[in-house]
């Protein structure tokens, strides 16, 4: 798959985006998110890893007792994410920043992980993807909210037209769902649209190995 986008470029984006993210990204993307972390079917002693967790939008979704670690490669969103914690009194949470094509967690670490809003805004979303395979349990629930390209010829059209711009931006229009799934050996479990228009895709998988 084609890196389009660079971690630099990618950081660049979500330091200006820090700031306003918030007020850009959660009444409209909610419905999403809230599908997303249920999605997870989270049990008391589940251990959980987000992949991109931003500022942190998705943390009054979680349990208060749920054992929550969230990574992004921007400290100054997760600077944002740091205060939510707090605030929300969640004795659980580890916040880090790393890269998620290469994370530093071993094998089988964690019972399950979502990506919301995440893979198309990463350099190399096949990398990330085989990271969380990794660094999940066999059996284990992966989940992933993301806008994709889309199946319908003139809406598809245009999302490639639009790329180069969104890639300037911090974020593909036109990733390609199946064949991305397919690299990585991801088999969707159920795929639900979401969110404004119904543009966004919820995808649950269970872990393979």
């Amino acid at each position: 798959m084609d890196v389009a986008l660079e971690k630099r470029q990618v950081q660049r984006a979500y330091e200006l985006y820090a700031p306003v993210y918030d007020f850009i990204f959660d009444w409209i993307f909610a419905p999403g998110r809230s599908a997303a972390i249920g999605g997870l079917d989270l049990q008391r002693s589940d251990s959980v890893l987000e992949v991109g967790i931003g500022t942190g939008l998705n943390l009054p979704l979680y349990p208060w007792s749920c054992h929550l670690t969230g990574i992004d490669l921007s400290q100054e969103m997760l600077d944002k994410a740091v205060e939510r914690v707090q605030d929300l009194a969640m004795p659980n949470v580890v916040l880090k920043v790393m890269d998620a094509t290469s994370m530093d967690f071993g094998e089988n670490e964690f019972d399950k992980a979502a990506a919301t809003y995440t893979i198309s805004a990463v350099p190399d979303p096949v990398a990330v993807l085989r990271e969380m395979r990794r660094v999940v349990k066999p059996g284990g629930i992966i989940v992933i909210l993301n806008h994709f390209r889309s199946q319908r010829r003139v809406t598809g059209w245009t999302e490639d037209l639009l790329a180069p711009v969104c890639t300037r931006l911090g974020w593909k229009s036109n990733l390609m769902m199946e064949p991305l799934l397919e690299q990585v050996g991801l088999v969707p479990e159920s795929i639900t649209h979401v969110n404004m228009f119904k543009g966004w895709r919820l995808v649950k998988c269970i872990n393979g190995k």
